[in-house]
């Protein structure tokens, strides 16, 4: 087989040559580009990375950049590498975690793929693309990596958007495997304080459960680095533990959902039994449940044309957007998500939502919108990842 090994100390990997720029993160318009205060000045950066990043992407939060080559291609003046959290950099640039694992493989230093050596990168096999093609354990090996940046205290979970792609790789090299030739997932994961990781559920309930499909399948990795503050790639490179019993548990089509409605002016609305109730312009986030089939429960509620039956599908109709954010757990959060925006909104609509309960109500009303508010990502955080600690 023709390829390359090398066992020597490599030069430290570096996110980028250039100088490190840094500034405010101020708004994301779309999803490939955001806007910046650089010292005062307002800027735009190109974003390499398609995912949701509602807990890193907070306004006022530090973005590390670099001024665009003047060859490349692009009008944005600058490029997202990585954004502050809690004191440490995470990177942004999903494009840059082949070339970390390419410079782990080199030195022999990515867990489970000690010895392995690349063929080559972007490895071609049957209508699927593949980040590397391997030498391991004298076989060939084909190894998908992903890049994740979801996190709270001790766990990690990818993905942050759903990824029809992430599932297609998980499929194929199961299939190839089955045909003969290995393969395997690292997740990287960018915070060095991280002690297990699992698929993101909540957001992708198709990857998770292909994921836990194929497990026995193709090999399953997932590797916590860390980064310095000039991006250089830290020192510790250490293999995270995937509690598959605890996936097995919780990656199921039931539990609580939060939806973000946006009304863009103040509304008088007939809402069934309550009677006409005024909204206020703003948001008003509701707390539902949905013991099973809750992802056809969230559909419904996202569609506008329907049968009026809850009090949520009067307020869906009158609302100008409307976002769905499933909780998915194995234990009843509905109550405990009502209490908790109960405590951080500005106001509520008594009763709404909470005739079958004690609750006083299940609607809550903001001023701006919560999920740019980072009290509201951290509770959102608890309730799917942080409450799962107690269990590793």
């Amino acid at each position: 087989m023709n390829s390359s090994r090398s066992f020597s100390k490599l030069p430290n990997f570096k996110a980028s040559q250039l100088p490190i720029i840094k500034a405010r993160f101020v708004e994301r318009p779309n999803r490939f580009l955001v806007l910046c205060d650089l010292d005062g000045t307002s800027v735009e950066a190109y974003l390499p990375n398609p995912g949701r990043l509602r807990e890193l992407l907070i306004p006022g939060r530090t973005l590390y950049l670099v001024a665009t080559p003047p060859e490349t291609p692009r009008s944005t003046p600058y490029t997202a590498l990585a954004v502050e959290r809690e004191g440490r950099p995470v990177l942004l640039h999903t494009h840059l975690a082949n070339d970390v694992a390419a410079h782990l493989l080199a030195e022999g230093r990515l867990p489970g793929f000690e010895g392995a050596a690349v063929i080559r990168r972007e490895a071609a096999a049957g209508s699927s693309r593949y980040d590397f093609l391997l030498e391991r354990g004298g076989r060939e090996f084909f190894l998908e990596i992903k890049s994740c940046t979801l996190f709270a205290g001790r766990i990690a979970m990818f993905p942050d958007a759903v990824t029809a792609r992430g599932r297609k790789h998980l499929e194929q090299l199961s299939l190839h495997a089955k045909r003969g030739t290995p393969g395997g997932v690292v997740f990287l994961v960018h915070s060095p304080g991280i002690d297990a990781f699992l698929p993101d559920y909540h957001t992708d309930l198709a990857f998770s459960r292909t994921l836990l499909a194929v497990k026995d399948d193709i090999l399953v990795k997932a590797v916590a680095v860390s980064w310095t503050a000039d991006l250089a790639l830290g020192p510790s490179i250490r293999e995270v533990w995937i509690p598959w019993g605890l996936i097995e548990k919780e990656a199921r089509d039931e539990g609580a959902y939060l939806l973000v409605l946006e009304m863009a002016r103040s509304r008088r609305i007939d809402v069934g039994g309550l009677g006409r109730v005024t909204f206020p312009k703003g948001y008003y986030v509701y707390a539902g449940s949905a013991r099973t089939n809750l992802s056809k429960r969230v559909e419904r509620h996202l569609r506008l044309r329907k049968r009026l039956h809850w009090h949520i599908d009067f307020l869906r109709g009158a609302a100008d957007s409307c976002t769905a954010l499933p909780v998915r757990a194995s234990e009843d959060l509905e109550h405990g998500l009502a209490a908790a925006l109960g405590e951080m909104a500005g106001w509520d609509v008594p009763r709404f939502g909470a005739s079958d309960c004690r609750c006083p109500t299940h609607l809550f009303g903001f001023r701006e919108n919560p999920v740019r508010d980072p009290r509201f990502i951290d509770m959102l955080l608890r309730f799917r990842i942080g409450r799962l600690e107690a269990s590793l």
